[in-house]
């Protein structure tokens, strides 16, 4: 063979692998081919999100005193001012320069793409994530780097199979080990991460969607305690409940932060709506304006926070300190989250929760001196209560707790604090999480119906039929009779080399028996159950599938794809009694 001829042999050879590897992820029981993504989604995510912590760390140790990425306390009274509203200002020009479509960021980003788009997330506004979460965190916004790091990863997982024309199906589960790998990355909570993946972005449990995400979950830990060691993000001492006459009032602890919880979600749900109409530049301005004022009153609301909720848990903070920061830091997060900027919630809410549980330990303390707990205990319950209360996410926070402080003695209290935050910010006063409430000011809602779930989790490949042969409208009576001894189901009809509809393989049988002329019958004239007919991809998932089949009007679809430059491959048909049979069984 030619050396010409063997890399062309190559490439069929691979093109032939990667059709079978897709169709055989198109099935929803694929677990060692999502295993395998699962792992590789993982390392890529643990290395954009060493890059990301990079670029904020670096560019805070250049400018703040003394190298501390977080001394932002240090800043004289001008720069608390004017940095955070210069960072706002050049947020807002940058993403006022790009189009509509590639501002989108973010949590709430992920998680209409998982609803609309098959998850199917764009390479341009991941690069404007990455840029402009880097900017807003350095700036001093009261954001948390999660948000940023959950929109990478997912998009990292996403954008690597989208490069191999993976189906939708897989694409969603991508989507979720990037989502997990970066929460593990980033926070080195990879528990937590997987719990958060599944609880709030997917809001779905399966075996088969829980193991690639614990895999990606654990090969992106892997990478960033290389870099950066195993130490938790809060280092601080045992805390436990000193005694269980105490729990009564942790269960008032939880109550409080239930409020704080909804109160927050509240907000922010009226800043979002009431600036919608803004340009985003005046937004993200106005944003650094009202995170600069809270700032020159208490500078711990700049940045991320955690060497403030650190101080929390050591116990280290007065009274006044904790509700003056607490009270600075809901609003200075309102505006940053509610008006757009480009940062994330869940570390601004761990400082609210910890200054909160703080100051109700320093009460408790002043009511019941000698039988309470210390105010750091209480804070790292309202911590896990506050996280909890305003993401709806219980398990991911309690989870956290653990990883976040390496201390187990404190997850049965908690337990009682997340769950009475969770209920108060959800039954009683009615609000949604903070992700939701932020896509529903969008104008956008999050589909989770169980139905919906195992139609996405299944593409097309995995119910269709292949039972099919394909014949010109005007075709022979020798290439009819050879066609239909291969013994199909189903034939495709072409009209100009497109198909046109779809037939029973035993009517055309029939019309063949009953009549003898003519020598070339036209498959669309005689008496059959034609069907009308529709293209769906391969890629797609069965929910696609049946909104096509709702939207269009055709009773069937033909499963098709690229093989090679403008040459189109038709795998199967798929029709409505496909999709129910593939859901009844799966």
């Amino acid at each position: 063979m030619s050396a010409s001829g063997e890399p062309g042999r190559l490439r069929r050879a691979w093109r032939r692998g990667l059709d079978r590897f897709r169709l055989r992820l198109s099935r929803a029981e694929a677990l060692p081919q999502l295993g395998v993504l699962g792992i590789l989604t993982g390392l890529i995510v643990g290395v954009v999100m060493i890059a990301f912590r990079l670029l904020i760390e670096t560019t805070q140790a250049a400018f703040l005193p003394g190298g501390d990425p977080e001394n932002y306390e240090a800043l004289g009274y001008e720069l608390r001012l004017l940095l955070p509203l210069a960072g706002g200002l050049a947020i807002g020009l940058l993403f006022q320069w790009m189009p509509e479509a590639a501002r989108q960021v973010g949590v709430t980003h992920v998680m209409e793409r998982l609803a609309y788009h098959q998850g199917r997330l764009p390479l341009r506004s991941a690069v404007l994530q990455f840029f402009g979460g880097a900017l807003s965190i350095v700036s001093g916004h009261s954001v948390g780097r999660e948000g940023p790091a959950i929109h990478l990863g997912a998009a990292s997982g996403s954008l690597a199979g989208q490069r191999f024309g993976l189906p939708n199906n897989s694409l969603r589960v991508l989507a979720g080990c990037g989502v997990a790998a970066a929460i593990a990355a980033s926070f080195n909570t990879p528990l937590a991460g997987v719990i958060f993946a599944m609880e709030v972005v997917l809001m779905e449990y399966t075996v088969v969607g829980f193991a690639p995400v614990i895999l990606a979950a654990v090969s992106a830990t892997a990478l960033t305690r290389f870099k950066y060691g195993a130490e938790p993000a809060f280092i601080v001492p045992p805390l436990q409940l000193g005694s269980l006459w105490e729990l009564p009032f942790v269960l008032a602890v939880g109550v409080a932060i239930g409020l704080l919880a909804a109160a927050f979600i509240a907000l922010v749900r009226l800043s979002a709506t009431h600036s919608a109409g803004v340009a985003f530049w005046l937004r993200a301005t106005l944003a650094g304006l009202i995170v600069g004022l809270c700032a020159l009153l208490a500078p711990q609301v700049m940045g991320i926070g955690y060497d403030t909720a650190n101080n929390a848990l050591l116990g280290q903070l007065a009274l006044g300190t904790l509700v003056l920061v607490l009270g600075c830091k809901l609003l200075a997060t309102t505006a940053s989250i509610g008006l757009g900027l480009p940062g994330g919630l869940i570390g601004p809410a761990l400082v609210m929760g910890a200054c909160a549980g703080g100051a109700l330990g320093l009460v408790g303390q002043w009511i019941s001196p000698g039988h309470t707990s210390s105010a750091g205990f209480y804070a790292l319950l309202g911590m896990g209560a506050m996280m909890g209360g305003a993401l709806h996410a219980p398990l991911a926070a309690l989870t956290a707790m653990l990883e976040l402080t390496a201390n187990p003695n404190v997850l049965w209290p908690d337990m009682l604090a997340v769950i009475a935050a969770y209920g108060v910010s959800r039954q009683l006063f009615r609000q949604d999480s903070v992700f939701v409430t932020l896509m529903r000011a969008r104008g956008l809602d999050y589909r989770n119906d169980p139905v919906g779930q195992s139609l996405r989790a299944v593409g097309v490949g995995a119910a269709m039929d292949t039972r099919l042969a394909q014949l010109d409208r005007h075709s022979p009576r020798d290439a009819i009779a050879a066609t239909l001894a291969r013994n199909p189901r189903w034939i495709l009809v072409l009209r100009d080399g497109r198909p046109k509809a779809l037939l029973p393989a035993a009517d055309l049988a029939r019309e063949m028996a009953e009549a003898t002329e003519p020598a070339v019958i036209d498959l669309l004239e005689f008496p059959a159950e034609r069907q009308q007919i529709a293209p769906i991809a391969l890629q797609a998932t069965l929910q696609e599938a049946l909104d096509a089949l709702d939207a269009g009007g055709a009773e069937a679809l033909y499963v098709t794809a690229q093989t090679a430059a403008d040459v189109a491959h038709i795998y199967g048909v798929l029709r409505r009694t496909d999709i129910e049979r593939s859901y009844r069984y799966s």
